[in-house]
């Protein structure tokens, strides 16, 4: 399985390398942690068959979900068939925060805390 351990990302983050970031949390778990990896995207796991041909294949693609299961891992296989260079973040948001790795806080209902 293709996946990327949070000591990798922190470090492709601090090199400045050119990746994008997909945060693929349920809705609920993703505004009950009201935090977020800075620099990522957010797309509806649910929704994944209207978002899926959007993700550009010119840059590697990191995918996290809540622990880096089956959500994560089974987005970036999806992904990977679709020609994209994705990999999983292990552990997901909550190995993130367990590390104590920034985070960035989320627009809740509108509203920026």
């Amino acid at each position: 399985m293709h996946s990327i351990t949070i000591d990798e990302l922190s470090r492709w983050q601090a090199e400045g390398r050119d990746f994008k970031l997909l945060d693929v949390r349920r809705a609920g778990v993703r505004k009950a942690q009201g935090a977020e990896i800075a620099g990522s995207h957010w797309h509806d796991p649910a929704a994944w068959l209207d978002w899926k041909d959007s993700i550009a294949a010119e840059r590697p693609v990191v995918v996290y979900c809540a622990k880096g299961h089956e959500i994560g891992q089974g987005l970036t296989t999806t992904l990977r068939v679709l020609g994209v260079d994705a990999v999983f973040l292990q552990g997901g948001m909550q190995g993130w925060l367990e590390a104590g790795r920034p985070v960035a806080p989320i627009d809740v209902d509108g509203v920026r805390p």
